[in-house]
């Protein structure tokens, strides 16, 4: 055998053992991801991180939890824009309301905390702390809901609870 067919078996072995890797890690998101609620949001949102691939259960519970507190700081803008062009007391209070839940509540406590809690293999508390995560975006979507004209933090706060919970299912699952 020559060496360029060396290196020409070499490379096929390297693609054919990379696809693999692939498949084997697409079966795991998809593995996972049907043992939580909201299946395509959880599969749409490790799919579309490149963490995802290589990741090992915990650290698939890891890009849920970062991505919570990414979206949880989207909607603390979105909050600060809101604030900022009202001047309706009502507005003010209910979203004054909401910034606490999420500054001291979501992004404040629960997404620091489930990540330590995580990486201690405290995957009850990771779990709970997800759950109150849902908890804070749900008490504030409650708050702005009674507003003339609706929320307008529903689809922000919606997204928060559901990867809050997708999170607290792979936190379980973790072993």
């Amino acid at each position: 055998m020559t060496s360029w067919s060396v290196f020409i078996i070499v490379c096929l072995m390297i693609y054919v053992s990379d696809i693999e890797m692939k498949v084997s890690m697409a079966d795991l998101v998809d593995d996972i991801c049907s043992q939580t609620p909201y299946n395509v949001l959880c599969v749409e949102t490790l799919r579309a991180d490149p963490r995802s691939t290589g990741a090992d259960v915990r650290g698939l519970a890891i890009i849920i939890v970062d991505k919570v507190n990414e979206k949880g700081l989207a909607t603390v803008e979105q909050i600060d824009n809101l604030l900022a062009s009202t001047t309706d007391p009502k507005s003010m209070d209910a979203l004054s309301s909401c910034l606490r839940y999420y500054n001291n509540g979501v992004l404040g406590l629960d997404v620091i905390a489930a990540k330590q809690a995580l990486d201690q293999d405290n995957l009850i508390l990771a779990a709970q702390l997800m759950n109150d995560a849902a908890g804070n975006a749900r008490n504030c979507e409650d708050r702005v809901s009674t507003l003339e004209g609706g929320s307008p933090l529903t689809s922000s706060n919606n997204i928060v609870i559901e990867l809050s919970f997708i999170a607290a299912a792979i936190a379980i699952l973790v072993k």
